[in-house]
C-alpha cells in the first residue's frame, strides 16, 4: 500500500495515530458486541464450563494468528524488528509479570482491554480501574516501580530472535506458522459451533482477531515509507494506556503516534456500537469492598502488565500471533493465575455465602 500521500499531506506521527485511531475504532465496536475478555474466559475455563466464553477468546486468538502468519507467510509483513524480537526478552517477567496481572483482572472483573471497553459504555468501575491501571503502569515504567520491575525482568533473559522465536526455537519451517494458525481456526470453529456461539459472537470476536493482523500491517508499512523510524508493533494496552494518560497531563504539544491514537479509538468504538445497541448506561460500585478489590487488581494489573511486555491483548494475542516466546509464557501464566485467582477468592467467598445462607 502507498502511503505517500497521506504521509505528505497529514505528517508521519499524524498518520500513524491516525491509523491506531481507526483499527482502535474497529477493536472497540467489535469487542464491545462480542464481549471478548481473557478474565472471562479464564475463569469459565477454570470452572470447567467450558462455554460461550472461551470458545469467543479462542476465535479471537486464532483469526490473529492465522491472519498475521499469513500475511508474513505471504511476504506483506516482516516481524523481525518488533519489540518482541529485537529487544532483550525476560521470561523472568513474562512469568511473574502474568501471573500478576491474571490475578488483577480477576480482581478487577475484566482485563484491561475490556476495561477500557466498559468505560465505554457506561461503567464508572472500569473507568476507575482503568486510570488506575493506567497510573500503576506509568510508575512501572518510570516512576516509584520502575526499580522493582527492572529487577524481576533482569532475574532470567534471553536475547536473539533464534531464541525469542517459537518456531526458530522448535526448527519448524517457514510455513509452520500458517499452518498452526489453520489448525487452530479449524479446531476452534468446531468447538465454537459445539459450544453455540452466536451470530454476534462469531464476527465481533474474528472482528478483533483481524484487527490485531491490521495493526501489524499497518504498522509495518508505515515503517518501511515514512522517513523517521517506526516501529513495527500491533493491539496492547498497557504502555498505551499509561502514554495516553501522559499525554493529557502534559502541555499541548506532545507528539502523537499509533499508541496514543489506539487507546481514543477503542473507546469510541465501542461507545458507538453501546450506544447504537442499546447498551450505554451508567454503573457505579457497589460497596466499599468492591472498591478496594478494583483498585488493587487495577494495580496488579498496571504492574505485572509493564513487567511481562503486554497485557492480555499485547502479549496474549499480539505477541502470541508472531510466536514470540515470553507473550506464549505470559499467556499461560495469566490462564494459570486468574483461574487460581479465581479458586481461592470467588469460588471460596461463593462456598462461604452458600453455607451461611
Amino acid at each position: 500500500m502507498d502511503m505517500t500521500g497521506l504521509l505528505e499531506t497529514l505528517g508521519e506521527v499524524e498518520t500513524s495515530a491516525l491509523g491506531g485511531l481507526l483499527i482502535g475504532v474497529a477493536f472497540g465496536a467489535f469487542a464491545q458486541r462480542s464481549r471478548f475478555c481473557l478474565r472471562a474466559a479464564a475463569v469459565e475455563f477454570a470452572r470447567g464450563s467450558i462455554g460461550v466464553k472461551v470458545a469467543t477468546w479462542l476465535v479471537t486468538f486464532s483469526c490473529a494468528v492465522l491472519l498475521t502468519q499469513w500475511l508474513i507467510f505471504s511476504g506483506a509483513l516482516d516481524v523481525s524488528e518488533a519489540r518482541q524480537f529485537a529487544a532483550r526478552g525476560s521470561l523472568s517477567g513474562a512469568i511473574a509479570g502474568g501471573a500478576l496481572f491474571g490475578i488483577g483482572m480477576v480482581l478487577a472483573r475484566g482485563c484491561a482491554s475490556r476495561l477500557l471497553v466498559l468505560s465505554a459504555t457506561g461503567n464508572l468501575r472500569a473507568l476507575l480501574s482503568g486510570l488506575i491501571f493506567a497510573v500503576a503502569a506509568e510508575a512501572s515504567i518510570h516512576g516509584i516501580l520502575s526499580p522493582l520491575r527492572d529487577r524481576i525482568a533482569g532475574m532470567w533473559t534471553v536475547s536473539g530472535r533464534e531464541a525469542l522465536d517459537l518456531l526458530l526455537l522448535l526448527k519448524l519451517p517457514p510455513e509452520a506458522g500458517l499452518w498452526i494458525g489453520l489448525l487452530f481456526v479449524v479446531g476452534t470453529t468446531v468447538f465454537a459451533f459445539r459450544a453455540r456461539l452466536p451470530l454476534s459472537g462469531w464476527i465481533g470476536a474474528a472482528g478483533v482477531g483481524a484487527t490485531v493482523a491490521a495493526g501489524w500491517w499497518f504498522t509495518y508499512q508505515l515503517a518501511g515509507q515514512a522517513f523517521e523510524p517506526m516501529t513495527v508493533k500491533s493491539m496492547t494496552f498497557t504502555g498505551p494506556s499509561a502514554d495516553t494518560l501522559m499525554l493529557v497531563l502534559t502541555p499541548p504539544g506532545e507528539a502523537l503516534d499509533f499508541d496514543t491514537g489506539l487507546v481514543p479509538g477503542v473507546f469510541a468504538g465501542a461507545a458507538l456500537a453501546a450506544l447504537l445497541a442499546g447498551e450505554w448506561r451508567l454503573q457505579g460500585f457497589h460497596d466499599g469492598h468492591s472498591m478496594r478489590r478494583y483498585i488493587v487488581g487495577a494495580v496488579l494489573m498496571g504492574f505485572g502488565g509493564m513487567l511481562a511486555g503486554g497485557c492480555a491483548v499485547g502479549a496474549g494475542v499480539t505477541g502470541g500471533s508472531i510466536f514470540a516466546l515470553t507473550a506464549w509464557a505470559t499467556l499461560f501464566a495469566m490462564w494459570a493465575a486468574a483461574g487460581l485467582t479465581d479458586l481461592v477468592v470467588d469460588r471460596m467467598a461463593e462456598r462461604q455465602a452458600t453455607a451461611a445462607a
